[in-house]
């Protein structure tokens, strides 16, 4: 990650309502997610297209809570 963590925007779902939720950021060529709850712990990190996938699949429902 080489952006500095003041110049990223972090962003939670619409739907966390408990406050321990996933974030995301947009970073140069890539998209970081981190635990709410750990801000400082290192992020996972996605490029834009494994991530543009992810959304996809997500919202086509081809994942499933056990």
């Amino acid at each position: 990650m080489n952006e500095s963590s003041a110049a990223i925007s972090w962003r939670k779902s619409s739907r966390c309502a408990s406050g321990a939720c996933v974030e995301v950021a947009d970073a140069v060529g890539t998209v970081l997610m981190r635990d709410s709850k750990t801000p400082a712990g290192a992020p996972l990190e996605f490029s834009k297209g494994v991530w543009a996938t992810f959304i996809v699949d997500l919202k086509e429902g081809r994942f499933h809570a056990n």
